[in-house]
């Protein structure tokens, strides 16, 4: 028996980070990308014979973090400065937010694997939530300037 599976590309995000712990490339500063990412879809076919809706994030019903996942994914990605929780400098980063300089956003962990992941674990509850349990995530690729990726599965 075959399986059902459905991509959606969501872009046309900038945002900055660094991943400091990259001691010896220029990857320890500041810099930005044009990101996007793709999210693959698995699951059973609804009553429209489609997996996911691919406007679904726009009509959801449920939220990630109390916002549409359309308004979460500009929230973290658009026009934003990402900085790993353990970033020594996390403090002088948080107060560019302070004084309106940067919208900074915290997560656990920078670079175009982490956001992968990071995206993954937020996008699969909601998708299972929002379907009932019918479909799930199964892949998400992060993308910057499309040229490099990475890629986080189940």
């Amino acid at each position: 028996m075959g399986k059902f599976q459905s991509t959606k590309l969501f872009d046309g995000f900038s945002c900055v980070f660094r991943q400091w712990r990259a001691d010896n490339t220029h990857c320890r500063f500041l810099h930005g990308y044009g990101v996007s990412f793709r999210v693959w879809f698995e699951g059973d076919l609804d009553e429209r014979n489609w997996v996911w809706d691919f406007g679904g994030m726009k009509r959801a019903k449920g939220t990630i973090d109390g916002m549409s996942p359309k308004d979460w994914m500009d929230y973290m990605f658009d026009h934003t400065l990402i900085v790993a929780e353990d970033d020594p400098c996390r403090g002088n980063f948080e107060s560019l937010n302070a004084q309106g300089l940067a919208q900074v956003r915290i997560i656990p962990a920078t670079g175009a694997e982490r956001f992968a992941q990071f995206i993954f674990d937020k996008l699969n509850p909601f998708i299972q939530e929002e379907t009932n349990g019918r479909v799930k995530v199964t892949r998400v690729e992060f993308m910057e300037h499309n040229k490099n990726t990475a890629i986080y599965e189940d």
